[in-house]
This record gives C-alpha cells, sequence and structure tokens, in this order.
C-alpha cells in the first residue's frame, strides 16, 4: 500500500501524489520513495521526506562506480584507454556512456542535473551524518547478464536501445517524463523490448529488485538501525517492498548470486571456428583446381576481411594509419586468435590521437550527441573498435559466400 501523507512541516505539494510504500522486516522500517532519475518534482520530494522524518540511513539505487563518476566528476580523467581497449571493456564503457547520455538528454531538455534526487539523497544524509548504503548491482554486471540470458533478437534489441539512446534527437514530452516514475531507466532505453521479453525483463528490474532488496537486509544486519529511507527508480518500488515481505534466502549467497555471470553461449565461437575451417578447406581446395583459383580465393579474402574492416575505422573517422592497421590485421584473424583486429586499430588510434584533458573534461557532454562521439578523441576511438569489429564480421562472412559461391 502507498502512503503519501505528510507532515505540516513538510511542503504541502512537495510528497502529494509521489510514490511511497513502508515495508516492515523485523525490527527495521524501509522507507521506500520512488523517483523518476530526470525530474525536479523527485529531488524535491527526497528533500521533503528528509526535512519532515527521522532516518538512521538512506539507500540509494547506486552501485560503488556510478557513486563515484556521480561524486567525482574528474572519474574519467583517470580511465586509461589502452588498458579499456586491452581487457576488452570497449562494449562496458561505450553501454555506460551511452546511458549517460540517456539520462543527460532528457535532463537538459527539462534543466535538471542528471541524478538530481540521488544527490538530494547523499547530500541530505551527509548533511544529517547518516550512512549512505549503495545498494544497486554494477550497470556492468546486469547488462552483461542480461545480454547473455537471452535469445539473438533480444541482443540485438539491448544494442539497439544503446544505440538508440544516441542517436534520437527528439525531445521526450513532460508525459513520457512522467511515465519514467512508473518505470526504470535501464528498461525505459529498451522501450517495450524489456517488457515483452522475460528473461530481459527480469535481468533489468526482478533481479535487481531481489539485489537491492538482498543489500538492504545485509546492510541492515551490520548496524543498528531503525528506520532506513531507500530512495529508487519507481519501477523498482512494487517490486522491492514484494521480496522485502517474502525474500527468504540468505542475504550474502543470493547478492553472490546475483552478481555472478553466466557462462558466455558455446554456439557462437564454435560457429565461428566452424566458419574459419569451411573457409579455410575452401581456400585450399580452389588450389587443386590451380595456383591462378587458388591465389584468386586467397585474395578475396584479403580485400573482403580487410576491406570491411578498413571501412569500419574510416566509418569512424579514424587516423590512416589506424585504417591501414585494421586493412592489415582483419585477414590475419585466423593466424592470432584472441587479438582481434578492433583492438589492434583502435590502440594504433589511441597512439596517435592520444587523448587530451579537454576530451576527458568533455566526454560525457559529447556523447549525449551522436556527433560527438567523432569529436571527442575517447569517444572515436571506443567507435573505431566498434565499427572495425562490425566490419571484420561482415567481411568474414562476405568472403566465405563469395569464395564457396565460385567453388559451385
Amino acid at each position: 500500500m502507498f502512503d503519501s501523507s505528510v507532515a505540516v512541516t513538510a511542503p504541502v505539494d512537495a510528497l502529494a501524489d509521489q510514490p511511497i510504500a513502508r515495508a516492515r522486516r523485523g525490527d527495521v522500517e524501509y522507507v521506500l520513495l520512488g523517483t523518476a532519475h530526470v525530474s525536479r518534482v523527485s529531488a524535491a520530494a527526497v528533500r521533503a521526506i528528509l526535512e519532515r522524518e527521522p532516518f538512521d540511513a538512506v539507500a540509494v539505487e547506486l552501485c560503488e562506480p556510478r557513486f563515484r563518476s556521480m561524486r567525482d566528476p574528474e572519474a574519467f580523467r583517470k580511465l586509461d584507454l589502452f588498458q579499456v581497449i586491452r581487457q576488452g571493456k570497449v562494449g562496458l564503457i561505450a553501454a555506460n556512456l551511452a546511458l549517460s547520455a540517456f539520462q543527460r538528454r532528457l535532463a537538459e531538455q527539462f534543466g535538471i542535473e542528471p541524478g538530481a534526487e540521488m544527490k538530494a539523497a547523499i547530500d541530505g544524509a551527509e548533511a544529517r551524518h547518516l550512512p549512505v548504503w549503495l545498494i544497486d548491482r554494477e550497470i556492468g554486471v546486469t547488462l552483461k547478464r542480461a545480454y547473455r540470458s537471452v535469445g539473438l533478437l533480444d541482443r540485438l534489441s539491448i544494442v539497439g536501445g544503446l544505440g538508440a539512446s544516441l542517436l534520437t534527437r527528439e525531445d521526450v514530452s513532460e508525459s513520457e517524463i512522467e511515465k519514467l516514475k512508473q518505470g526504470d531507466l535501464l528498461g525505459s532505453m529498451f522501450n517495450e523490448f524489456a517488457r515483452e521479453s522475460p528473461p530481459l525483463y527480469d535481468a533489468l528490474i526482478g533481479e535487481r529488485d531481489r539485489y537491492m532488496t538482498a543489500q538492504l537486509r545485509e546492510q541492515s544486519a551490520y548496524g543498528a538501525v531503525k528506520r532506513v529511507l531507500v530512495v529508487i527508480g519507481a519501477g523498482h518500488l512494487a517490486g522491492i517492498e514484494r521480496e522485502l515481505a517474502m525474500q527468504n534466502d540468505m542475504p550474502r549467497p543470493l547478492l553472490d548470486k546475483l552478481s555472478r555471470l553466466p557462462p558466455p553461449a558455446r554456439w557462437p565461437k564454435w560457429m565461428a571456428i566452424g566458419v574459419f575451417v569451411v573457409i579455410t578447406a575452401a581456400i585450399a581446395f580452389t588450389f587443386t583446381r590451380g595456383v591462378r583459383a587458388g591465389t584468386d580465393a586467397l585474395l578475396t579474402w584479403i580485400l573482403f576481411t580487410g576491406g570491411f574492416a578498413a571501412l569500419g575505422a574510416i566509418a569512424a573517422a579514424a587516423h590512416p594509419l589506424s585504417v591501414l592497421a585494421a586493412f592489415i590485421a582483419a585477414p590475419l584473424k585466423p593466424f592470432r586468435p584472441g587479438i582481434p583486429a578492433s583492438a589492434i586499430s583502435a590502440g594504433v588510434e589511441a597512439w596517435l590521437r592520444h587523448p587530451r584533458v579537454a576530451d576527458f573534461d568533455t566526454l560525457r557532454d559529447d556523447v549525449s550527441h551522436w556527433t560527438g562521439w567523432w569529436k571527442n578523441r575517447i569517444a572515436r576511438t571506443l567507435l573505431n573498435f566498434m565499427f572495425v569489429t562490425i566490419g571484420t564480421l561482415i567481411g568474414e562472412y562476405a568472403a566465405g559466400f563469395h569464395i564457396i559461391k565460385n567453388l559451385l
């Protein structure tokens, strides 16, 4: 049940019609305040409820990396681009930037700082010397679990949702902002895909309801707290209220389980190996028809894989030497497993066009508009990696199709 009553000391309209639920577990009362992540009304509601009621702790829907990013505007200055490329974290960084761009685009339209309601909760807790609990799961874990738990079509919807958040520049209506009060920022990025796919919806919303509830229970066990304010996206309010009433698993094992990444599907790896075996066998077989035929097949492989990889680098406005690196590295993929052409090309790009201090300072603002990805050296290097990866994949299948077609 929602309780939207307010005390006389709070502004009359600050908490009116705001989604608030109260749940008790053991000796602890949890006051759940549902917010929209880009709503001036939500930020005011957070400040009002902190003024109105006493609390022993404040829990927020943030993970440690997002908290550090929010509190440290210069966090991206510590980004080691070469390490990101080497460790294969380009996709994760790009996903974080896409989420930031989506939130910033909404916030700029309505003139409110991104995450203002979370900052209001943190600032209010610190002013009252209350502990701040970070209860959300890391976004990287959430996206990886979501990606690995669904089929090909849903994976495309994840990539499409992230891409759409970068490319769309249409204004969002006030009514759409208010709909965020019944949803979740991540879920909103993927529109109806999340709700139409139970596994995807569970990874983005349901699992995080269980995770945040387990965090609340574990944190409560460590301190003498009686009342906790929980500031969350309104899409999680009903789920966490339900979990607080029904969750019986021990918190720590449940947290470990929900943080564990499912093993990657094996079929893409075996399919890739199969494609290379077939193509290699096809090229070798063409040599039995003569040196000219074999040379033509080998040249087809080089031109298609190298050419499409180079086109990917060109699409990212990469340095000419980065384009050349992609062209040379892509055809050699079967002979250097584990070192993709995209990493080599992006590494050359980062070396030749080393990010400037200004690129780190303006990264979040630049990626809020799709053209900014080509202006910022950091973002452009990430684009280079992603586009060369796509180009290499297209080139491999196009070359294989062309070679086998000529054999038949």
